[in-house]
């Protein structure tokens, strides 16, 4: 019985697989089977391709520069400017590697020539044979060689074309900059090479550029239609120079063809509106940075001047201490620490700080402190000493402008667009005023010193009731505004030369802005500071510097008229109200 239903089971799964169905799955196996071959083998013969691409691009890497040959080095050095132009023209586009050393020798004056080859002659007397550079003996028939102006003005282009492909950016750079008045048609293949192998965004921009300035003086009106589309990428002032050039009238050499008049005057346009924008940045970015020096200048008139009364007309001489100061730092550095000199700014703005911090109690103690309640008395004394504080500077340092040399890393600037440079000390001197800012607020708003020189600011009667010392808060208080006037006077040596008369400059508009701002605010004076800084700049663009001066104080006198308390008016209750 269980056999005959062990067959059933058996005869049941055999009608279920049929012979047709198990020849389509075998057939279904083979044909993956074919189709995961065909994939593999293809995938090792493009693996093999891509192996035989990446070696011949070894290959090419690799191979160096053709070898300057010794007719060449000679034709290049001896004959006529045109035949020696035309050597040269080959062998630049040729690749030569001893050409660069060769085309600087020719402008040192260090190369001589007989009836063959052509030698380079070191300063002590040695000779080394031009193409290949082998040590040689000069023989008795060599010559000097000599370069008219044209040809000393082809090698230093074609110096500056062979420096394009320089390793080093800095001086890829130079090269261009080199280039950029210069470079003709002769040179367009180098400058092409050289845009093929950038690697720099921004240089690579320049070379497309400098290519288009070439192309559009060309021949071919297909070629300049071209470059006139492509210089309107551009963003130097020299390139749209370049384009109004070429939109003279034909008469005197500018563009004849329409379509390229076209092309010229839409990128001149595009040219023209970042450019304005450029100006238009640069002169907030210059109100900006006066404003920060009239804030680092004002910013210790506003704690003496909110908190005592004290007109103190020294306080521009003050500022002239931190900057003598910082160049003592400066010239200290260079004698006994030359190499650490980029660091001396570092030493010297706690070193203004305490320099001019103490010349302020000094007078605080000997002189002010006699004077409360006596603003003219006052005024008439500060200014008295502020000629002395001049004259003692003439007699220490002499009466000439002292120069304090920029740190490395606060030297050049900030490219933005061709016609805006944001230099790095101007840019440190806004960071530094605002982080003076911060720290002055720090101290008036959370140590106890800042807790007392509030409360006799607001009430000084009262203050002294409580135990206040007004005497000791009012030395604290007139030092630190002083010590700020020296790291005003650190930062000031970092943008011009530094003489007697530095703080001369300052001082009118210190007190502008601490007026302006209102007494004793320090929200108040960056507001005025930033805000005359920005004001003064626009004004001169639009009048001059001497009329944007007589505008500002008008505007300043009108307003005070109108608001006598100044931008913020002091909070609370004072002994006089």
């Amino acid at each position: 019985m269980r056999s005959t239903a062990g067959g059933a089971a058996a005869d049941s799964a055999l009608q279920g697989f049929s012979p047709s169905a198990h020849d389509a799955a075998r057939c279904a196996r083979r044909r993956r089977d074919r189709l995961a071959a065909r994939s593999a083998a293809r995938r090792t013969l493009w693996i093999g391709v891509l192996a035989l691409l990446a070696a011949a691009l070894l290959v090419l890497v690799a191979t160096p520069a053709r070898a300057l040959t010794t007719d060449e080095a000679h034709a290049i050095s001896a004959g006529d400017s045109e035949s020696r132009l035309a050597a040269l023209q080959r062998a630049a586009e040729a690749g030569d590697a001893r050409l660069p050393a060769l085309v600087q020798a020719l402008l040192d004056g260090a190369v001589q020539v007989d009836d063959k080859r052509a030698y380079i002659v070191a300063p002590d007397g040695s000779a080394v044979e031009a193409a290949s550079g082998a040590a040689a003996t000069l023989p008795e028939t060599v010559e000097d060689v000599s370069n008219n102006n044209r040809m000393r003005g082809e090698l230093q282009l074609a110096l500056a074309a062979l420096k394009l492909r320089s390793p080093e950016i800095a001086e890829r750079r130079a090269a261009l900059l080199a280039l950029r008045d210069g470079v003709d048609e002769s040179k367009l293949s180098l400058v092409e090479r050289a845009l093929a192998s950038e690697t720099d965004p921004t240089l690579k921009g320049e070379l497309a550029a400098l290519r288009a300035g070439v192309l559009v003086s060309s021949g071919d009106v297909a070629k300049r239609l071209e470059a006139a589309r492509a210089l309107g990428e551009s963003s130097q002032p020299v390139t749209r120079s370049l384009l109004l050039e070429r939109l003279k009238p034909a008469a005197a050499g500018g563009e004849t063809d329409a379509a390229v008049r076209a092309a010229l005057a839409q990128s001149e346009r595009a040219i023209s509106g970042r450019l304005a924008w450029g100006e238009r940045l640069g002169v907030l970015f210059s109100g900006i940075s006066l404003g920060s020096i009239l804030l680092l200048a004002a910013l210790g008139l506003a704690i003496s001047y909110g908190l005592m009364g004290v007109i103190n007309m020294a306080h521009g001489e003050l500022m002239m201490i931190g900057a003598y100061a910082t160049y003592v730092v400066q010239n200290l550095f260079r004698t006994y620490a030359p190499g650490a000199f980029d660091a001396y700014i570092l030493v010297a703005i706690p070193v203004a700080f305490l320099a001019a911090a103490a010349v302020g109690a000094v007078l605080e103690r000997g002189v002010i402190r006699y004077l409360y309640g006596r603003p003219l008395e006052t005024l008439l004394a500060t200014w008295g000493i502020s000629l002395v504080l001049m004259q003692a500077v003439r007699s220490v340092f002499g009466a000439q402008n002292v120069q304090v040399e920029n740190p490395g890393w606060l030297s050049g600037g900030w490219q933005i667009t061709g016609n805006l440079v944001l230099p790095w000390n101007r840019i440190a001197i806004v960071v530094f005023a605002f982080a003076v800012l911060a720290a002055v607020a720090l101290v008036i708003a959370r140590t106890r010193l800042g807790l007392f020189v509030r409360g006799v600011t607001q009430n000084r009667a009262m203050a002294a009731c409580t135990g206040v010392d007004t005497r000791r808060v009012d030395l604290l208080a007139f030092s630190l505004g002083a010590g700020i006037a020296g790291l005003a006077g650190c930062a000031l040596s970092q943008v011009g030369n530094v003489g007697p008369d530095l703080g001369q400059s300052y001082i009118v508009d210190s007190f502008l802005v601490v007026v302006l701002g209102g007494v004793g605010q320090l929200a108040g004076t960056v507001y005025a500071a930033l805000g005359l800084g920005v004001l003064n700049k626009l004004l001169e663009g639009w009048a001059g510097a001497v009329l944007a001066k007589i505008m500002v104080l008008l505007f300043i006198v009108v307003f005070i008229q109108k608001r006598p308390q100044g931008l913020f008016a002091m909070k609370g209750r004072s002994a006089e109200a």
